[in-house]
């Protein structure tokens, strides 16, 4: 297990675990804040060429729609190189988000980082 230095107050750990990153986002994310974390998570999966990116977004009670399209460029990002996107310890309101928008069906959704680490 290595710590990534991500220099982000969005998200300000991650780390490896094998061939995936475990990164923890902090805060609402909306578009003020959405271009710091697309150029963190771009940064990771370009650097660290994870088969598999696990976001745990249990302190994270709102999204927007830049928010949403940070992780949808991201997830593309890492198809293209055979990998996969997880979020874990949703909140309601970003579940109910995901969900209405029907990304439900293209993110792994997993309650917990031990789960998503199965999947």
């Amino acid at each position: 297990m290595a710590d990534l230095n991500t220099n982000s107050n969005l998200i300000p750990s991650a780390r490896m675990e094998g061939d995936v990153v475990i990164a923890a986002v902090d805060g609402e994310v909306d578009l003020k804040n959405s271009p710091d974390l697309r150029e963190v998570l771009l940064d990771l999966i370009n650097t660290q060429k994870p088969k598999k990116v696990v976001l745990n977004l249990s302190k994270v009670s709102y999204m927007d729609s830049s928010a949403i399209a940070v992780l949808v460029e991201s997830l593309q990002k890492l198809r293209k190189a055979g990998g996969k996107m997880c979020l874990t310890n949703l909140q309601p309101r970003v579940r109910g988000l995901l969900e209405i928008a029907r990304l439900d069906s293209i993110f792994v959704l997993a309650k917990d980082e031990a789960e998503a680490l199965s999947k």
